[in-house]
């Protein structure tokens, strides 16, 4: 069992298992898988049902699996689906995780930072506050690495999209709990918060976002430009 207490959604976990996550966010996922038993066995439970059910549908045209079909499929109805299958190729495989070069970073994420963490250009957003860019993607999303030094509070903010952190050291707290290693939080359009940074070290974050920060209060204007990744 996980020690675990912030994990994907369901629907983010079945459209992995499904190979129909995008690549930005299948990023997030398979890292996640590297560090947490229980979301792994929902995902090799949900390949396993759903390749089962195609073996048997026997389709004439190519098939597209997406994670509502999947729910589908497990609970007994066929979708009738007629369109190109797209598949993600960002898998986590535990014997490369096994041995890490940087045991910081779990396999498959090691494929995008390949000199390790110290060797990324990181870019100023304030005082404590670092980010490095790893993969932009041709829909918009962004994924990078956010370090955050230990006791640094960040500036209040909501967000233009979704936005999924995931800790991959030390650990911050915000209104809606306290992340450790392994841990993901979702964000989106109704949520604000101020994420600070516990004191246990640097704080280092895996971070998918689709738009910008967006500070609040007095000193929002002057926050914007800094909080840009």
């Amino acid at each position: 069992m996980s020690n675990l207490l912030h994990h994907p959604s369901e629907d983010a976990l079945l459209a992995y298992a499904a190979g129909t996550l995008d690549e930005p966010t299948s990023v997030l996922v398979a890292t996640h898988l590297a560090l947490c038993p229980q979301c792994r066995a929902t995902v090799q439970a949900a390949e396993a049902i759903g390749g089962e059910l195609m073996d048997a549908m026997r389709p004439t045209v190519p098939v597209s699996v997406t994670a509502d079909d999947l729910l589908l499929m497990i609970a007994g109805n066929k979708p009738s689906i007629e369109t190109t299958k797209v598949r993600s190729d960002i898998r986590f495989d535990p014997a490369a995780n096994s041995n890490m070069a940087d045991p910081l970073l779990p396999q498959p994420l090691r494929a995008y930072v390949p000199g390790g963490v110290e060797s990324l250009k990181w870019q100023w957003m304030g005082p404590g506050v670092r980010y490095a860019r790893i993969l932009n993607d041709k829909s918009g999303a962004k994924v990078g690495l956010m370090r955050i030094a230990s006791g640094t509070r960040m500036p209040h903010h909501g967000h233009e999209d979704e936005e999924f952190t995931m800790v991959l050291s030390g650990s911050y707290r915000d209104s809606f709990g306290i992340y450790r290693r392994g841990d993901v939080e979702t964000a989106n359009t109704e949520i604000q918060h101020q994420p600070v940074a516990e004191d246990q070290g640097d704080c280092i974050c895996l971070v998918v976002t689709r738009g910008e920060l967006k500070p609040t209060g007095l000193f929002a204007r002057v926050l914007q430009p800094l909080m840009r990744m």
